[in-house]
């Protein structure tokens, strides 16, 4: 078993409090930090100090930390032009020695384009699908050779393919709860598929459609990373949850007892084990106040007691 620190710096975080997060998470002993990748708030509240880029702070991130990864869950497709991101990703790889992971999902914060200018396609698959296909096609096209690609979005022509990723397999994590097209690309393209913010059973429901899927192709499922990605809670007493509920514009009542992993240890690791029994191989903590470092603290002192 893997765990993460899984943040949305969107919500009013400078590069600065996620360097403390991502340092912290690294010295208490996580495996990753990830980051979402939005340009906007998601609720009212201050806009201050304004977003931060996904993509560069994980090249500022990769020359701060050491050995924790780093990565997207995940990077929206209507952000950047493929050939661009391919460049951009193993670019930051080079520069963590290595450490990048790489989320990819169709992009669905409409207002967000609409305020920045970002064209948001009626139909997303398509352009998703073509660059799935171009950035994976790019990083394994063979030095010296060119990468051409004829899609109904995209148009490449004798690309160089360069650079290259440290990493010899680039991790890919495609997530989503779709029932057909999500676990088919992450079936022909995934090293990782990641399902959130679903009970139990859907997240059992998810893990059986993505197996089925890599089935169906001739895929072993065993090479298939599964992971869950839940809103968390934690804390020693029913005052720091009650705290880290509402720094969250949530009450304490409204997260307990539903999807969320929310407690003391003891809560979060049979949580983690129910998890665990579903197939999961990794869990992505999602914690949104990047300001309460003591969360991340607390967090890795229950690291200890859980499966590994």
């Amino acid at each position: 078993m893997e765990y993460t620190i899984f943040t949305e710096p969107q919500q009013g975080f400078t590069y600065d409090d996620q360097l403390v997060f991502a340092r912290t998470a690294e010295r208490v002993g996580f495996d990753a930090f990830f980051r979402s990748d939005h340009y906007m708030r998601m609720s009212a509240g201050d806009a201050l100090p304004g977003p931060t880029d996904a993509w560069t702070t994980l090249a500022g991130l990769a020359r701060e930390t050491t050995s924790i990864r780093l990565g997207t869950l995940v990077s929206s497709a209507t952000h950047r032009h493929p050939a661009v991101l391919a460049i951009q990703v193993a670019q930051v790889d080079a520069m963590s020695n290595g450490r990048v992971e790489f989320g990819l999902g169709t992009g669905w914060f409409e207002a967000e384009h609409r305020a920045l200018g970002i064209p948001f396609p009626t139909k997303r698959f398509g352009p998703f699908e073509e660059q799935l296909e171009i950035v994976t096609g790019l990083w394994g096209t063979p030095i010296g050779e060119t990468f051409s690609f004829a899609g109904e979005h995209y148009t490449l022509e004798d690309a160089p393919a360069l650079p290259k990723p440290v990493q010899e397999r680039m991790p890919v994590i495609i997530g989503g709860g779709g029932a057909r097209r999500t676990p088919e690309l992450a079936a022909r393209y995934a090293t990782e598929f990641n399902i959130g913010f679903r009970s139990e059973e859907g997240i059992a429901a998810a893990f059986d459609g993505v197996r089925a899927a890599c089935e169906r192709i001739g895929r072993d499922p065993s090479t298939m990373k599964l992971s869950v990605a839940l809103p968390t809670y934690a804390g020693a007493t029913t005052a720091d949850l009650e705290r880290r509920a509402a720094n969250a514009g949530r009450a304490l009542a409204d997260v307990r007892g539903g999807v969320d992993i929310v407690g003391g240890a003891d809560e979060i690791a049979s949580k983690v084990e129910r998890l665990r029994a579903l197939g999961a191989d990794r869990i992505h903590f999602q914690l949104m106040d990047l300001r309460d470092v003591e969360h991340v603290e607390f967090l890795g002192s229950v690291l200890p007691i859980l499966p590994r």
